[in-house]
């Protein structure tokens, strides 16, 4: 069983992207932790209110096996900070956990340099993903899931519960 974090808006996360992910990762047996900025309850985009387990602040990613952002129009304004950057920081120099991003959020990763050299997808409604990934040194896919190593990134609501089945799949390869 691993234990995998996700991290939530505080205010404005994408409901499908959070529920269908979470229910696929513990269906299969893995334990679901969430954060969010401040921790306490944060708040979907249909005002569904999840408590969280930890503050960003608070979250020490070594303590977990992968670690996923979950997008919404809330990320932009809640997670794209130095705390969220640090996490992810934290799980990609770990050389073995997995992490990424689903909606727009994988923006955030993008932006911050910590998807260099990767390829990756989502949230693209806007058509500026392609020049985000460009000036972050990461190749956009069209697909709906794209999974390049220990990077695992989906474009949006309908994509989650995939997004979900290839989290488990690489986490079941890790621990042959």
């Amino acid at each position: 069983m691993a234990k995998i974090l996700l991290l939530l808006a505080q205010s404005g996360f994408q409901t499908k992207e959070y529920g269908d992910t979470r229910h696929v990762l513990a269906h299969a047996g893995h334990m679901v932790m969430t954060a969010s900025r401040d921790g306490g309850i944060a708040r979907s985009t249909a005002d569904e209110g999840v408590i969280t387990d930890v503050a960003l602040a608070d979250v020490h990613a070594t303590d977990f096996d992968g670690v996923f952002v979950i997008g919404g129009p809330g990320c932009l304004t809640h997670l794209d900070n130095e705390e969220t950057v640090r996490i992810i920081r934290e799980a990609k120099e770990s050389e073995t956990m997995l992490y990424g991003a689903i909606c727009v959020a994988p923006r955030i990763l993008a932006k911050a340099g910590l998807l260099r050299g990767v390829r990756i997808t989502g949230w693209d409604n806007d058509g500026k993903l392609e020049a985000i990934c460009e000036n972050g040194g990461c190749i956009h896919t069209a697909q709906s899931v794209t999974r390049d190593g220990r990077v695992i990134t989906a474009n949006g609501p309908m994509a989650a519960a995939d997004w979900g089945e290839v989290i488990v799949t690489a986490l079941s390869e890790q621990s042959l």
